[in-house]
């Protein structure tokens, strides 16, 4: 009998309607190996149970049968069972407390975790991510905010008319949308508004490629770093109605040593010898796109302290909203209060009172902040993914969970991301040993 290969049906809300696996590549692994697979029944799903069925899959309540169980988010302590081979994003890897008795559990049941985060190739290249899907939502998201925004403040604009990115059936017809405003932004300009609309977007990856991809519907130009002041003076006849700006590591930090120079792998390995002056480009942007991967050790690109110093009753500073798609609360950006849902995904941050109040208007940045912004394109986002994960669940398959961590035969790529094997926490991951026995204490 073959190996089978359970889905499980994702909870975690209701906006979560994504899947790890679609049907159509179900069917295909089930034609080129002797796998079987079964997922468990869901209402809100974006593919129905009907569409796994025709796909030659179970639909069953039950995964107890099956020897690897796959997910998108984290699988809640109840449902893991003993010495299973689980594969989902754990959001464990920065020692995250919310998530370390869940840690702890698959340890003392002997289970393997395999993280979709580090599946990576030798150049430690995430394989497999959302993330693209999430730059396009986040900005879908944060143009409706800016639009919101600046009506409040008597500016209305063709974006006006744009949807949140869940309102949309497919990506193509909100890419078709965005023509269109563009379209119209070209004859009818942004109504009483004379200077660009400068979006910065920090960060080169596949978030930062997203926002892109979604602002080139738009009439935009873009600019480098060091025309950015001189472009914030200009008027929309000179340089156009849209601005977009692209900041690398290099323009976000530097060394504090006045001899040193910047070098990136330095920085990554010895951050705490850099600074931040990001805050240096925050009053010539009107809209600023987060979308770099942040730990404590780096500095933050924007920081409640600067907030307090630019924002209030008679203080208007040109920014007017951060879409801060990567979402570590109080992480790279300070004001980060929360993370809403995508139905209200935008807040107020005040920075004298240190509080946020939902939607555009306040004495403060417009924060978009949704923290599973691929569920708002779940169709997409679900079969970029599965196109990725299809073809790394042969070998998955293929090994012998049974092994030691030393015997246990699975492409690197896939190999580096297993956390834990047989009750232990595996070589690359015993730095979160003490964090699992702050548990058990």
């Amino acid at each position: 009998m073959g190996v089978t290969i359970g889905i499980r049906r994702e909870d975690k809300n209701k906006w979560e309607r994504r899947v790890p696996l679609v049907p159509a590549d179900l069917a295909e692994l089930a034609k080129i190996s002797n796998l079987e697979f079964t997922i468990q029944p869901s209402a809100i799903r974006v593919f129905t149970d009907d569409e796994y069925r025709k796909a030659g899959v179970t639909v069953e309540e039950s995964l107890d049968d099956a020897d690897i169980v796959i997910a998108v988010k984290e699988i809640p302590i109840e449902l893991l069972r003993e010495k299973k081979v689980y594969l989902y994003f754990s959001h464990t890897i920065k020692a995250q407390d919310y998530n370390m008795p869940m840690l702890k559990h698959l340890l003392d049941t002997g289970s393997t975790l395999i993280d979709y985060e580090r599946i990576a190739d030798e150049q430690n290249r995430r394989l497999i991510f959302f993330s693209i899907h999430a730059g396009y939502a986040g900005m879908i998201e944060t143009l409706v905010g800016l639009a919101r925004r600046m009506e409040s403040n008597g500016v209305v604009t063709p974006l006006l008319d744009l949807k949140h990115a869940y309102e949309y059936g497919t990506l193509v017809e909100a890419k078709n949308h965005l023509l269109q405003i563009g379209e119209r932004i070209r004859t009818e300009g942004l109504g009483d508004h004379s200077n660009p609309i400068i979006i910065g977007i920090s960060g080169y990856g596949n978030v930062s490629r997203g926002c892109q991809e979604i602002l080139d519907c738009l009439p935009v130009t873009e600019i480098e770093v060091g025309d950015l002041e001189s472009t914030a003076a200009a008027t929309i006849a000179q340089v156009g109605p849209l601005v977009k700006v692209v900041f690398k590591e290099e323009d976000m930090v530097e060394p504090k040593s006045r001899d040193a120079q910047f070098v990136l792998q330095d920085y990554y390995q010895r951050p705490e010898n850099y600074r931040g002056v990001f805050e240096r480009y925050l009053p010539h942007l009107d809209v600023l796109m987060n979308t770099i991967y942040w730990e404590d050790r780096y500095p933050r690109l924007v920081t409640k302290k600067w907030a307090q110093a630019n924002y209030g009753p008679v203080k208007k500073p040109r920014l007017q909203i951060i879409g801060d798609i990567s979402c570590d609360i109080e992480g790279s950006i300070e004001m980060t209060h929360k993370a809403p849902m995508p139905d209200q995904p935008c807040y107020v941050y005040d920075p004298q009172t240190g509080k946020a109040r939902d939607g555009v208007v306040g004495d403060g940045p417009v924060i978009m902040a949704v923290d599973n912004l691929p569920c708002e394109l779940p169709r997409e986002s679900s079969e970029q993914f599965s196109s990725v994960l299809g073809d790394m669940v042969p070998a998955l398959a293929q090994a012998d969970f049974a092994s030691d961590f030393e015997g246990l035969h699975l492409p690197p790529h896939l190999k580096k991301a297993v956390i834990t094997h047989r009750g232990e926490l595996t070589p690359n991951y015993r730095y979160l040993q003490d964090a699992v026995d702050k548990v058990r204490g």
